[in-house]
């Protein structure tokens, strides 16, 4: 039985979208960015998934929104992929867009007593999210949801449809791949 489509005229509907999901909206673009590598492919990831969480709001059954949403986020990602097939999704920047390390603030506008440190910490902030950018997607998303988003294992295991072994064994070698990349790019 297919979920009914309530639209955007019923009030409740809207209510329970805004609670469920739209609080939501930071940790799907989080994921979204570092699983397409790209602002642009994020964004229009992000639409859909919100599109489709509002079509089928009635199939959420309680627990964690943020899960239920990811999983969403995440599902339509690997759907464009599958859709593309060969055709991976463009993580060429256009003129003008930013990248993930642009969209952040300066570390000089923030509230810093030592500027130094402020900009060694953006630094070091920049060299991680590259190494994260480049880990291979089955580790980068286990990556993200659990350090980045703190997602629990079992929310991970529900949103990746994975065992939550799988879980543990794909985060350790994501934190050893981080760890190894990030050794490289300080010897280089």
């Amino acid at each position: 039985m297919a979920p009914r489509d309530t639209g955007s005229a019923d009030p409740s509907h809207r209510s329970k979208y805004e609670s469920i999901v739209m609080i939501h909206l930071d940790a799907a673009y989080a994921l979204a960015r570092y699983l397409t590598r790209n602002d642009r492919d994020a964004e229009d990831i992000v639409q859909d998934a919100c599109l489709r969480a509002f079509r089928f709001l009635e199939t959420f059954r309680g627990g964690s929104s943020r899960a239920w949403f990811l999983t969403i986020v995440r599902n339509v990602y690997y759907g464009e992929l599958k859709r593309k097939r060969s055709q991976p999704l463009n993580v060429v920047l256009d003129e003008g867009e930013t990248t993930l390390e642009d969209s952040e603030s300066a570390p000089w506008t923030r509230t810093e007593h030592d500027p130094i440190r402020a900009l060694e910490r953006a630094e070091a902030q920049r060299r991680v999210r590259a190494a994260v950018t480049q880990l291979p997607d089955e580790y980068r998303e286990i990556l993200v949801l659990r350090e980045l988003e703190e997602l629990s294992y079992q929310d991970i295991a529900r949103i990746a449809r994975i065992p939550i072994g799988t879980v543990m064994s794909r985060l350790s070698r994501a934190r050893k791949l981080l760890y190894k990349a990030l050794q490289q790019e300080r010897e280089s």
